[in-house]
């Protein structure tokens, strides 16, 4: 069964929905989910795209679709302070943990304690009582955050995530293909891929060849 890495950021409550279903992925890959952390801003802005919380009419939809996702599978929202917030010392703090087990757990812990805590993850102290919860040290990750080989490690996970195609968060790759498979709602057909099922890639390739038939012009 091939290795599988889902990119994650804490400030997407996609991922904090997507990471309540890792249990069924890990039993359907045979071995538990490596969680990489990214920066999903750093993403944006490297295929030139804007979140969905820049957008008012889908930013309102989102947290519309959180909420109503969030009641129908029973699991309490509450939500961080302010939204978006900014999640690079959380994700440092992640990044600096070497164990993909601790560092898990820790993203883990984050992404509950913000969505069904409404903890800030931009603030340091409530991040290293987070983190001493997982069990970790949290006041050691804090400096250790602030290093530039952590600093740079994070920054080189998300200009190579983006180099494979990630452009959103939760994104699962499966490693050796390197099909991916952005965002929560698309669970089942990671599962389907996971059972050995696929697409024509020769089809694919061969509708991607075609031509675009029309470009959208700009307004204003």
């Amino acid at each position: 069964m091939p290795r599988l890495l889902c990119y994650v950021d804490p400030v997407s409550p996609y991922v904090w929905l997507a990471l309540h279903a890792l249990p069924r992925i890990d039993a359907a890959a045979g071995a538990p989910v490596e969680l990489v952390p990214v920066l999903f801003a750093g993403l944006l802005n490297t295929h030139g795209n804007i979140g969905p919380a820049e957008l008012p009419a889908k930013r309102r939809y989102v947290f519309r679709d959180v909420m109503r996702e969030a009641a129908r599978r029973g699991l309490r929202f509450a939500g961080p302070p302010g939204h978006p917030f900014n999640p690079l010392l959380a994700l440092r703090m992640c990044t600096a943990v070497p164990d993909p087990a601790r560092r898990r757990t820790l993203l883990l812990a984050l992404a509950r304690a913000c969505w069904e805590g409404g903890a800030d993850l931009a603030d340091a102290a409530t991040l290293s009582r987070l983190a001493f919860e997982a069990g970790l040290d949290g006041a050691a990750l804090l400096e250790a955050a602030a290093t530039p080989a952590v600093k740079g490690a994070l920054a080189d996970a998300t200009a190579q995530a983006a180099h494979e195609g990630v452009f959103g968060v939760p994104t699962f790759r499966v490693d050796g293909d390197g099909e991916l498979f952005w965002g929560g709602d698309r669970i089942d057909a990671l599962l389907w891929r996971l059972q050995g099922q696929g697409i024509d890639e020769e089809a694919l390739e061969a509708f991607l060849a075609q031509p675009a038939l029309a470009v959208r012009k700009g307004y204003g």
